[in-house]
């Protein structure tokens, strides 16, 4: 993702970026206040209930932190174990 205070030229840059599939985010003193989004990313959001959008940030989310404990150093624990140690085998 990148990010284009609104005070700054080259929104034409960012439209592009946004047609290659980036996010662009418009600042104002630091604060995110909108986004430049692919096309594609737009018609799906519009095309959506409240609800719909509620679940896919929900989703967007836990793929996220998934991501991030997918990440954390350690040792794999074979599920095996793990349903042993839980009393589940």
């Amino acid at each position: 993702m990148s990010e284009l205070p609104l005070d700054e030229p080259g929104i034409s840059a960012a439209a592009r970026d946004a047609a290659r599939g980036h996010v662009v985010y418009l600042t104002e003193h630091g604060e995110r206040l909108a986004a430049i989004v692919p096309a594609e990313s737009a018609a799906a959001l519009e095309g959506m209930t409240p609800e719909q959008a509620r679940e896919l940030v929900e989703d967007l989310a836990d793929s996220a932190a998934a991501r991030r404990a997918l990440d954390e150093p350690g040792d794999d624990i074979p599920a095996d174990q793990v349903a042993a140690e839980l009393g589940l085998s």
